[in-house]
């Protein structure tokens, strides 16, 4: 693999407020008893790109290519894992490697400010999710990590509907 600035975790985990809340590249504004508020310490090298027609963000500092506007729609976390099977299956921008990002990945695209119709989030991305899935799990339940985007936050639930932002390694 390409070695890139920065690697994050790409495997998920089961992880409790206290270890989201230590992980690296992140700074914290402020930490709640769900989660924190705060965003990605990453010099990011985004860079937009259509591949068969569909557009993808490749991040040439992470090794990461995400969706560019992930899903349209709110889904619970079942349906988020369906949704991204059914992008693998379609072959999104040629690749069947699509998956939920780790929370550590999807922090990494917090921005420290407002960037993008109000958004925390480079303006590179669509701006029609507010906050997304990820895939990994809460210690103690069932619930899994979510990132906000329209404020910076990082929390986990339950039965919360959120959209989806695939993500990808870059070989």
């Amino acid at each position: 693999r390409k070695l890139y600035q920065t690697v994050l975790r790409s495997s998920y985990k089961t992880l409790s407020v206290s270890q989201v809340q230590s992980m690296p590249n992140i700074s914290i504004r402020k930490k709640g008893k769900w989660g924190f508020y705060g965003h990605s310490t990453i010099n990011h090298i985004y860079n937009l790109k259509y591949i068969r027609g569909d557009k993808v963000v490749v991040d040439n500092a992470t090794g990461l290519m995400w969706h560019q506007s992930g899903s349209d729609e709110y889904m619970n976390w079942n349906k988020a894992k369906e949704w991204v099977r059914s992008l693998n299956s379609s072959s999104y921008a040629g690749y069947h490697d699509w998956r939920l990002p780790t929370v550590d990945e999807a922090a990494s695209l917090l921005e420290s400010s407002e960037k993008n119709g109000g958004l925390y989030i480079d303006p590179v991305f669509s701006n029609k999710q507010e906050w997304i899935w990820t895939g990994d799990r809460m210690s103690g339940s069932g619930a899994a990590w979510h990132v906000y985007f329209i404020n910076g936050y990082v929390g986990w639930d339950y039965v919360y509907n959120c959209c989806v932002r695939p993500v990808r390694s870059v070989e």
